[in-house]
């Protein structure tokens, strides 16, 4: 497991350290705020990857019947990048968003 750390600078002494464990929970948390949306098989359908320009992430996720897919998977591509650069100071490079199923109302009374 990849540990990731950054210095304040200026006058601040100390560091900061993020664990990629960290991170998945903060997309795990962005993902949960949008309505008619889950995680397929709860945090394994996060993929987070750390690299020079920033992090990339794979999101798999199911959706409710009767929402629009291009507007749902705009709006966790845009609240993971908020969150996880607000709380981590990280950038977020892509954001790839897969849904793998739709739930129909049947589905979730089942």
């Amino acid at each position: 497991m990849a540990i990731f750390r950054r210095v304040p600078s200026g006058d601040q002494k100390g560091k900061v350290s993020y664990n990629a464990g960290i991170v998945d929970g903060i997309i795990n948390l962005a993902v949960s705020e949008i309505e008619g949306v889950s995680l397929t098989g709860g945090k394994k359908g996060i993929k987070s990857y750390f690299e020079k320009d920033g992090i990339y992430a794979e999101i798999s996720v199911q959706i409710d019947a009767g929402l629009v897919v291009p507007e749902v998977a705009f709006k966790i591509q845009q609240s993971v990048k908020h969150n996880v650069e607000a709380m981590t100071k990280y950038k977020i490079a892509k954001v790839d968003v897969f849904v793998v199923s739709v739930l129909t109302s049947e589905e979730e009374a089942g």
